[in-house]
């Protein structure tokens, strides 16, 4: 695991069968201190229904 920072924000980025892969959770507390309801927010966003679904 390796932290990377972006916009004054520490990051966790895990790579997994050579894929980076960034921790959801830290970017949302960019936003906001209450980083769950960041993330229901962007699940619930039409965009990413629609993204899912494909």
């Amino acid at each position: 695991m390796a932290k990377i920072t972006a916009k004054d924000t520490s990051v966790m980025v895990v790579s997994v069968d050579a894929n980076d892969c960034i921790c959801l959770t830290d970017t949302a507390r960019y936003r906001s201190d209450e980083s769950n309801a960041a993330i229901g927010n962007r699940l619930c966003n039409r965009n990413t229904i629609e993204y899912l679904g494909i």
